[in-house]
């Protein structure tokens, strides 16, 4: 009974943790893309038009 009750609680929060660590990645991924975008292109009239 125990074994059951362990595969189903790794079935639940196995997905759980995956995302949240994927959310995670991409929040810091996204921020420094766009740190190192801002400033290769720093002198670029087109960086004023991004909001």
């Amino acid at each position: 009974m125990a074994g059951a009750i362990a595969i189903v609680a790794a079935l639940v929060l196995f997905p759980v943790v995956f995302l949240m660590s994927m959310t995670a990645l991409a929040a810091v991924l996204g921020v420094s893309l766009k740190k190192d975008a801002e400033a290769r292109h720093e002198g670029s009239e087109l960086v004023d038009l991004n909001v």
